[in-house]
């Protein structure tokens, strides 16, 4: 039923305006305005994910979007001097180094929230 579905991923945040400037002009995103009021972020090769407003809204405990770069360090460094700050972990099963990226456990990774406080993630490639 759904194998030529175009589907698509959505998330709430508790402030349009804010989270337009983030994803358009930290994250460098092609953000545009819906009609219905939301935002989409238009990313290469991808169906657009909505991004609307909700009043009770409450940050997600999990990464809802995740971004491939060629080398997590490198974007860490660029976004960190757009005034980004990364999670640091220290758990049993997810420890993070000095720069909040995960090394040796899988992928490198990194994770940093949006204004709302939903959490993002930036994965090395191979």
């Amino acid at each position: 039923m759904f194998k030529k579905s175009k589907a698509f991923s959505s998330f709430s945040v508790d402030n349009l305006e804010k989270a337009k400037k983030f994803y358009g002009s930290i994250l460098g995103l092609e953000v545009k305005d819906n009609p219905m009021g939301i935002l989409e972020l238009h990313i290469d090769g991808s169906s657009p994910v909505m991004v609307y407003p909700k009043p009770n809204h409450q940050a997600a405990t999990f990464t809802v979007l995740n971004f491939p770069v060629q080398y997590v360090e490198n974007a860490v460094t660029e976004l960190e001097e757009k005034g980004v700050h990364f999670e640091h972990y220290d758990d049993e099963h997810l420890k993070t180094d000095e720069k909040g990226i995960l090394r040796g456990q899988g992928p490198v990774i990194a994770w940093f929230k949006d204004p709302a406080g939903n959490i993002l993630s930036i994965v090395e490639t191979i």
